[in-house]
């Protein structure tokens, strides 16, 4: 077994990876006496993706929210390209930290209304072309006038990811994206997300239920139990060590 990860490690680990472009500190939630995430620290560079593994209700999604603050951490921080996001507006912030749900969340519209939204809401009016160009990039060309009742499910995903690069994010999070879709849907999304971070230079955490795509995607894994950080690594050295 990998040795479990405690505070004094992961501030060592931090040290090292001074170009982390989202950083965790100490990052921990309480709902009542229950805990959420406890004490996580971890960055993860640019162009990076980590893969956040476990049982059910270990905590995973719970910390994946806190990084855009779609919770509020009750103790720790989060640092954005070393700038301590709780100093971001929250609109700017779930800007330049996009997230994608396991069930794509699209608003009643056409697919090109969707993609749109986000730049919509600063002012901005998005042009036909560079909508055009998004849905080009996650496979759907010609979509731009599709409603989104006409979609299939891995159709709706790929609409969701484009809605989200259309706010050009320094992040991307993804919490199960793939676990309602079939296989073939599945590959598609893996290799898009492969991709577009790889292009962009983007930071990504995933979690996934799914070891195997965690070693299909991800460099690193960590492993969450009961809400703490219990190993991080290289995802072969830590997945074959559970």
């Amino acid at each position: 077994m990998l040795p479990r990860e405690t505070p004094d490690r992961a501030a060592a680990s931090i040290a090292g990876r001074a170009t982390a472009a989202l950083e965790t500190r100490q990052l921990s939630r309480k709902s009542g006496d229950r805990i959420l995430v406890h004490d996580v620290s971890v960055a993860v560079t640019a162009g990076e993706i980590l893969a956040v593994v476990g049982p059910s209700g270990a905590g995973k999604s719970s910390f994946l929210r806190l990084l855009n603050r779609l919770d509020e951490p009750t103790s720790g921080t989060v640092l954005l390209k070393s700038t301590d996001y709780r100093s971001i507006a929250p609109q700017d912030l779930r800007r330049r930290v996009g997230m994608v749900m396991q069930t794509a969340y699209l608003f009643p519209g056409t697919v090109a209304d969707n993609i749109a939204f986000g730049p919509r809401q600063r002012g901005e009016a998005p042009a036909p072309d560079r909508i055009a160009a998004l849905l080009e990039r996650v496979g759907l060309p010609g979509f731009s006038d599709r409603h989104v009742s006409n979609l299939s499910g891995g159709e709706a995903q790929r609409v969701a990811l484009a809605r989200t690069l259309a706010n050009e994010p320094d992040a991307l999070l993804l919490d199960e994206p793939t676990s309602a879709l079939d296989e073939a849907s599945v590959r598609g999304i893996e290799e898009l997300i492969l991709g577009i971070v790889g292009e962009r230079r983007m930071t990504c955490v995933i979690v996934t239920h799914n070891r195997t795509q965690a070693m299909r995607l991800a460099g690193r894994t960590m492993v969450m139990e009961a809400g703490r950080l219990a190993a991080i690594g290289p995802t072969r050295e830590v997945l074959h060590a559970g």
